[in-house]
């Protein structure tokens, strides 16, 4: 099941929720998308030819994260682009978020939750980076 938090017409975040991935590569990300957010299942055998990627000049003007949460459960609340409150969801273990626009906050919910964050970079520093909504 995949929720969409949208602010308008504008995406927020795309939450994939524990469930039997989709046979082979699934994107969950349009190719614009500053971060790429992708699935993989494959049966034994399955090769991927070698690859590097070339040297090419991207344009990123915001930070995008993806988490992955591998044990315990976290409340995400989800905010537009003018802080106004959209949606708050519970993320458990196997659960996803590619969260693209708007801001969010995070509440751990249980005592030995893990969570994998990815981001794209370089990191500018906090001061470039985030802007706090007050809640």
């Amino acid at each position: 099941m995949i929720i969409e938090v949208k602010d308008k017409d504008l995406l927020v975040a795309r939450i994939i929720r524990q469930q039997d991935w989709e046979p082979g590569l699934k994107f969950y990300s349009d190719p614009t998308d500053f971060l790429q957010a992708a699935t993989w299942n494959y049966e034994r055998g399955k090769h991927l030819k070698a690859h590097g990627h070339n040297i090419c000049e991207r344009t990123s003007n915001r930070t995008h994260e993806v988490l992955f949460v591998k044990r315990g459960k976290v409340k995400a609340t989800f905010f537009g682009e003018d802080d106004a409150l959209l949606k708050e969801i519970e993320l458990t273990a196997g659960d996803i978020a590619v969260i693209q626009n708007g801001g969010h906050s995070y509440d751990v919910l249980e005592d030995g939750t893990q969570v994998l964050e990815i981001k794209n970079g370089p990191y500018p520093g906090i001061e470039k980076d985030k802007k706090v909504i007050e809640q």
